[in-house]
């Protein structure tokens, strides 16, 4: 196995609401950021495919809009949906940046190029680390807090974050997700018969 591949199996997700709650109003006063973060856990798209969206292909977007894009680490087709929470968000970021419509959403501070997905880890620690929140966040903590939550709190199978994530198996996303011992333990305590 990979460096990375090693590094995005050991990234945790947040796990809890209360701190998902706690980041986003952390990051409320910082549009680029707050949309990035709101983005990324609403949707399970990779941090290097959520930084090169341009603001030309959001301009306009509703609840419900889909905008097909391209992953950049697999040429495989995927969505983006800007779904009530991305949608607020990217209003409160239309209203203050103001950006042009070839600008990237999550512009670098450094020239006319996007945020890398490094800085999009550093970003991601650092907001964990506000909250004192033990444990490897990163760069895949925002593609992991949305699965999570998809199958803790909505009931989806791995079958279908397998799909939303370009997964080959639901194997690999069961691997991806980190399913903890305490989950299956739990799940032993399930009484049949």
């Amino acid at each position: 196995m990979s460096k990375t591949n090693t590094t995005n199996l050991t990234v945790e997700p947040i796990r809890k609401a209360k701190d998902v709650k706690t980041i986003s109003r952390l990051l409320q006063s910082r549009p680029r950021d707050y949309l990035l973060w709101v983005m990324g856990i609403n949707n399970g798209l990779r941090a290097k495919d959520l930084v090169r969206i341009r603001y030309s292909q959001v301009e306009g977007a509703k609840p419900g809009t889909v905008i097909n894009i391209v992953e950049t680490k697999t040429g495989k087709n995927n969505i983006l949906v800007i779904n009530k929470a991305v949608h607020k968000a990217l209003q409160a970021y239309q209203t203050e940046i103001e950006p042009a419509p070839d600008d990237y959403l999550f512009k670098s501070r450094k020239g006319n190029s996007h945020i890398t997905s490094q800085s999009v880890g550093r970003l991601v620690r650092s907001w964990a680390s506000s909250i004192n929140l033990k444990g490897r966040y990163g760069t895949h903590t925002l593609r992991k807090t949305w699965g999570y939550f998809q199958r803790t709190q909505h009931g989806a199978g791995f079958e279908i974050l397998c799909k939303r994530y370009n997964h080959s198996s639901p194997a690999i996303t069961m691997r991806y997700l980190g399913i903890e011992d305490r989950e299956v333990c739990e799940l032993m305590m399930n009484e049949i018969g």
